[in-house]
């Protein structure tokens, strides 16, 4: 029977502070208690009993004065108050990824959000989670979301901040998640399971499916042994969860190839050993094991230091990487990239392994800061250097900006650009680039003053040179581009069809009549053109942008004949009559002698430009395409206004002659 010790079993860094810090409490000699059971480990607890650590239940049962060890499951902010109240001297031993949460939900409550932590109600760790915010909603699960949010319907719509159990399984993390993304408008989520934990019940599941028998050793009171044995049955025919190996009776054992063990979060490695012990006569292999665990465990980071870890946790603001140590490491975005626009879950993913530098270590907080944009830094000196030398065109953000010009990140690495680089027209403002992703060449590298100077406009040159060629090398009348209207002239617009400017006559702009190009379009247009002539030698192209396959005179004669009745905008006043257009591109003559049902001097007398008339359609002439229309031939078709009564009754008394 072949015997495989998971190699994440047993405690946790967490756990292990806490313990360290009682058992350094004890040596100590000064009066102190525990505030509840420091960890789910009765071995433990009676253990630190020994050693003079009682426990009390309550912060009024803590002598004044006396230390006072807060669990690792952490405590409410009212139980800090009340024993700050007592003159009481707190030793925290409050899990550095519970105290994350704590600070989740409370900043969650001053921004107006409901916090809803997702775990088991009665729970230490939940307790303490809700102990932290004035009106915390919990929910075991994705069932009891649901049930939640029906309870008032208006909770859908409002604010909502997530935040997990660091016990509890992926798979419930992320039913709730599934669940709140469908039903609710307005929620934030923070991954918070442990990454510890998340790699111990990976890599029990993992064990439990290559093994006939799974041993799970731990407190049947924690509820992170209890996790790793449902995870265990789910791929294991056997599991067994056991306190201490007294409780194992290896004849009664099903008879199998291989038995897998791991052990939950607050279990000591010495029950771990004497469950191995008991099953396996590789005494020295085991020991020799945890030897080099406790090595890793303890051993030491200072800042500068590269190392290598695996992401564990992605929240909108961090990265969580276990390194191997008996710390956390943690990268906030703004030492992950150099992008503002970035978002981390984007970047990397829980699993990947990444390198970073050491920014911080805090055995106060018990963390380790890393930047990963450090490192990319000095990755990122190499490649600029090579750049100016091969001048190759790199990307970057522009990060700053000022009279001079503007600065962009490139690797991390600061380049200036000069204002006479940047390719901005002149007058305009540097601004107008801030947090613009470019493209340019590095022009002047001097690594001893960390100076670097760059330019956009000769990346713009090079590539609108190119786009040029192309153009000219492909260009054919009738063929159609998608450009950019780059400027407005009274007889026309300049339209930038990929590094080349054409330019569209006002007349080629609508078959409207329009006085300036500025009626149909304005700069930063993008518009569909095709060529109507070019010379290559002269480097010049008409566009047209009316759509030939419109005719308007065919628009017209299928929608108008003779006799009928139109509405139609007047467009130029002439001495001898008025045009107006009819369809766009299609103008019909008023002339002066048919804008009134009476004698008119002069066009402006009756009409305007811009007034809109109805018209009648006297004669069009299909072979000159002339269209005659005619105001007074409407008038004089009205019907005429009856007499008063009273006046015709008058007439008919008159006496006739």
């Amino acid at each position: 029977m072949k015997v495989i010790l998971a190699r994440s079993a047993g405690f946790c860094y967490g756990v292990r502070r806490a313990v360290e810090l009682a058992e350094e409490a004890a040596r100590s000699g000064g009066p102190c208690v525990m505030l509840g059971s420091i960890i789910h480990n009765r071995d433990v607890v009676d253990h630190l009993a020994a050693r003079g650590l009682r426990s009390v239940d309550s912060p009024d049962q803590v002598p004044p004065g006396w230390g006072v060890i807060v669990r690792s499951h952490g405590e409410g902010w009212a139980v800090y108050e009340r024993l700050e109240e007592r003159g009481a001297r707190v030793l925290d031993a409050t899990c550095p990824n519970v105290s994350r949460i704590h600070q989740l939900v409370a900043r969650a409550e001053e921004r107006g959000r409901q916090p809803v932590i997702v775990g088991t109600p009665d729970h230490p760790e939940v307790l303490a989670i809700a102990g932290w915010c004035r009106n915390p909603a919990v929910v075991s699960g994705a069932e009891e979301l649901e049930k939640w949010l029906s309870e008032r319907q208006e909770r859908r719509s409002e604010p909502l901040t997530f935040v997990s159990q660091t016990t509890s399984t992926q798979k419930i993390w992320n039913d709730c998640v599934k669940k709140a993304k469908k039903e609710c408008t307005n929620a934030e989520f923070f991954d918070t399971i442990c990454g510890a934990t998340s790699t111990r019940q990976e890599e029990a599941r993992q064990l439990a499916r290559q093994c006939g028998l799974m041993v799970v050793v731990g407190d049947r009171n924690s509820s992170n042994t209890k996790r790793l044995a449902e995870i265990c049955r789910e791929s294991c025919p056997c599991v067994l969860l056991i306190e201490r190996a007294g409780e194992l009776d290896l004849n009664s054992l099903p008879r199998v190839d291989m038995v897998g063990i791991t052990a939950g979060a607050s279990t000591p490695a010495w029950i771990i050993k004497e469950v191995y012990d008991k099953m396996s006569d590789e005494i020295m292999e085991i020991e020799k094991s945890f030897a080099e665990m406790l090595e890793e465990s303890i051993k030491t980071l200072n800042n500068g230091d590269k190392v290598t870890g695996t992401v564990v946790a992605v929240t909108p603001t961090e990265v969580q990487v276990e390194l191997g140590i008996k710390y956390p490491g943690y990268i906030a975005l703004s030492e992950l990239t150099d992008d503002p626009t970035a978002k981390v879950e984007d970047l990397v993913k829980v699993g990947d392994e990444i390198e970073a530098i050491v920014t911080q270590v805090s055995d106060r907080d018990c963390l380790v800061k890393l930047s990963k944009r450090r490192l990319d830094i000095n990755k990122g000196w190499e490649e600029i250097e090579a750049a100016k030398d091969s001048e190759a065109v790199l990307e970057g953000f522009v990060t700053e900006d000022n009279k001079g010009g503007v600065v962009v990140s490139v690797k991390g690495i600061r380049v200036f650009v000069p204002a006479s680089q940047t390719g901005l027209p002149r007058e305009t403002p540097m601004n107008t680039l801030l947090k613009q992703k470019v493209r340019l060449v590095i022009t002047e590298v001097n690594r001893a003053r960390r100076r670097v100077v760059g330019s956009i406009s000769r990346v713009q040159r090079a590539e609108r040179a190119a786009a040029a060629e192309k153009v000219w090398a492909e260009i054919e009348e009738g063929k159609h581009y998608t450009g950019t209207v780059k400027s407005l002239t009274s007889y026309g617009a300049f339209v930038d069809i990929g590094g080349v400017d054409g330019m569209v006559h006002i007349s080629e702009l609508s078959w409207s009549r329009i006085k300036h190009p500025s009626e149909v379009v304005k700069v930063g247009d993008t518009v569909d053109v095709y060529v109507i002539s070019f010379d290559r030698e002269k480097k010049k192209i008409s566009l047209g942008m009316k759509d030939r396959s419109q005719d308007p005179w065919t628009v017209f004669t299928t929608t108008y004949q003779v006799g009928d009745v139109a509405n139609v905008r007047i467009v130029k006043l002439m001495t001898f009559g008025a045009f107006a257009e009819v369809v766009p591109g299609v103008d019909g003559l008023i002339h002066i002698s048919q804008l009134a049902d009476h004698r008119v001097e002069k066009p402006g007398d009756v009409v305007a430009e811009g007034d809109r008339v109805d018209v009648k359609i006297i004669d069009v002439d299909m072979e000159n395409k002339k269209i005659s229309l005619s105001i007074r031939a409407l008038l004089e078709e009205a019907p005429q206004e009856e007499e008063p009564a009273e006046e015709q009754d008058a007439q008919e008394s008159e006496p006739q002659e």
